[in-house]
């Protein structure tokens, strides 16, 4: 397994750069950074309980409201590190124009030097949504064709999309992604439909620890049957929110990548925990 770690990168918290590098210095393989553009003054979504097992439902934790974007912080990131892969964690496709979306994350991959993990996600805050333009009710579809759109520019000279959400004339857009033909896109989620969003379009699968570790192998073990019965090879899950104390479980359920979440606290508090995560669960 792999072992990567996540944090509320905030305005007011641990500087990215100096997370990074001690990241990277303590032998992690990757950092994580999640994405929310603003918080709704409405706040009439309740936080679901799905997004972080540790949190209490319906009670936003303060670090959503001072959020910074999390490519931005990547690259930052990259400046300073040579093998940290650079996760999102996972970016709102539906929240955001697919090309500019597609020239940012080919930019980062470039300019990193192909350290780029491109977790996405759909979005669970109803108001968040509209305020971009997006129609809850369709995200996931809208979430799909972005996705494909931007495997086109990525892969072609002369890129165009032509469908119910998404639709361009033949354009030109560089860089292309160092990675080729783009950055492993996991799909995040554990809804009912997310497996068939892995398979539809997606390289890896991003669920969360959750109570039931039995009902998630068994949809790992799902998911790579029907990988399998596609003629493709094993998918790779991530998995956030990991806890070092089941590392065990997790290895006997094919799991490819522990991502641990780092406390959106004061800098010395995340320093110390970034340091405890690696005597506990990285090889001597």
């Amino acid at each position: 397994m792999e072992f990567g770690v996540a944090t509320y990168m905030t305005d007011d918290g641990i500087d990215p750069v100096t997370l990074a590098q001690a990241a990277e210095a303590h032998g992690f393989e990757s950092i994580f950074c999640p994405d929310h553009t603003h918080v709704p003054a409405s706040r009439e979504t309740p936080f679901p309980a799905v997004v972080d097992q540790t949190r209490t439902p319906g009670e936003l934790p303060r670090e959503y409201y001072r959020m910074r974007d999390p490519l931005v912080t990547l690259a930052g990131m990259a400046s300073v590190t040579t093998s940290l892969k650079l996760g999102t964690g996972v970016c709102l496709v539906p929240q955001r124009d697919p090309i500019i979306l597609a020239k940012q994350v080919a930019t980062l991959d470039l300019a990193s030097g192909g350290r780029v993990l491109f977790g996405i996600g759909a979005g669970w805050n109803r108001e968040e949504m509209r305020n971009h333009g997006t129609d809850p009710r369709t995200r996931m579809a809208l979430m799909e064709e972005r996705v494909e759109a931007m495997k086109r520019i990525w892969a072609e000279d002369r890129a165009e999309f032509h469908g119910r959400f998404v639709d361009f004339d033949p354009l030109f857009s560089w860089p292309k992604p160092l990675q080729r033909p783009h950055p492993p896109i996991i799909v995040g989620g554990m809804g009912p439909g997310v497996l068939d969003r892995v398979l539809a379009y997606g390289d890896g699968w991003f669920p969360g620890h959750g109570p039931d570790l039995g009902a998630l192998a068994a949809r790992i073990d799902e998911l790579q049957e029907r990988a399998a019965a596609a003629g493709r090879e094993p998918i790779p899950v991530s998995l956030i929110f990991a806890r070092p104390d089941h590392l065990d479980r997790y290895e006997e359920m094919g799991i490819a990548r522990c991502v641990f979440m780092l406390p959106a606290g004061p800098p010395d508090d995340v320093l110390a925990e970034v340091a405890r995560l690696a005597r506990v669960a990285l090889p001597a």
